[in-house]
């Protein structure tokens, strides 16, 4: 399958050379909004052809998918035109700053999102896809705990990013599989912030109707000493059983010096080939364009919808104690 990308930030290199190296698709096609973009990453493609204008890519390229992994704010108006332009995309979360313009795609996307996929690695992850089945299994939850930890100095590496919607995002979305898009009746979250009023730890809980509860954290409060991607750590506990998954950083760790973790994510992407839950997302978004399988859930247009909703019915509900 022919497949461009749209952007070449951190995962936007990631996406490309991880589809460079899948026997499943032929990338065809780069995009950055600077030719210095295109420049950095051509040792790595060669022969890959870049562009700065998406219009000009759309009508020069081959491609019939793309990988929008660009800025959030431009993740509408590059998903519209490529949408519109009968490509089938897979847009890196979120779909948009807000509910309103994440909204504003409906008219362009099928009933069955089978033109729209959303990048959520952690749904291929090897662990989580495990206690998926084990949960499957074994029957109904009674609780989820979700923490998700990254390091401190990202409050001034990213002002004003909120570890709500950064990073517990991911959590909300691995919930939504494990319970297989039933809706919360109950929402309820803090915040703390620093001195300057940054926020640098959010704590949420939901519950449904069946008594499931879900508690989630999220911060920036790692010291320099712990992984440099912080930690993930997912426990769910059920009738009789119970079950944990790890899965960042991956277990490898290296000293010299100091401690390393060398995969604080389940990616590589190297020359003799890819592996890992890019890897297999990837590989579903082919079968997708091919119509060879559904979006599976937490990746629909649908799917990321509601999870932007839970995350406004959780920020309103702050916004309403600290103002209240």
């Amino acid at each position: 399958m022919k497949v461009g990308v749209v952007g070449l930030g951190r995962f936007g290199r990631l996406h490309a050379l991880t589809l460079a190296r899948l026997a499943e698709a032929e990338l065809v096609g780069l995009v950055a909004r600077r030719q210095a973009s295109l420049d950095a990453v051509a040792p790595e493609l060669p022969g890959v052809p870049g562009w700065t204008s998406l219009e000009q890519a759309i009508t020069e390229s081959r491609a019939e998918a793309w990988v929008v992994a660009c800025t959030t704010a431009a993740h509408v108006p590059v998903t519209r035109a490529l949408l519109a332009a009968g490509k089938t995309v897979l847009l890196e979360k979120p779909v948009a700053d807000n509910l309103a313009d994440a909204r504003s795609l409906a008219p362009l996307v099928r009933p069955d999102s089978g033109n729209l996929m959303l990048g959520h690695i952690v749904l291929f992850n090897s662990e989580f896809q495990q206690l998926c089945a084990e949960a499957r299994r074994r029957g109904p939850l009674a609780y989820i705990d979700c923490v998700r930890h990254r390091p401190a100095s990202t409050v001034a590496a990213f002002p004003g990013e909120n570890p709500l919607h950064a990073t517990m995002v991911h959590d909300l979305y691995a919930t939504q599989a494990l319970v297989n898009r039933a809706d919360p009746v109950d929402f309820g979250a803090r915040f703390h912030r620093t001195p300057a009023g940054a926020v640098d730890l959010a704590v949420a809980q939901l519950q449904w109707a069946d008594g499931l509860v879900a508690s989630f954290a999220a911060s920036y409060l790692t010291p320099a000493g712990m992984p440099p991607r912080g930690f993930d750590r997912m426990e769910v506990f059920g009738a009789g059983w119970s079950a944990r998954i790890t899965p960042n950083p991956r277990p490898i760790e290296v000293w010299d010096e100091r401690a390393q973790w060398p995969m604080a994510l389940e990616v590589r992407a190297d020359a003799v080939g890819a592996t890992g839950m890019m890897a297999e997302e990837l590989r579903c978004f082919c079968r997708v364009v091919r119509g060879e399988q559904a979006v599976p859930v937490g990746a629909t247009y649908g799917d990321a919808l509601q999870v932007q909703q839970w995350m406004d019915r959780l920020t309103a509900g702050l916004d309403h104690d600290r103002t209240g």
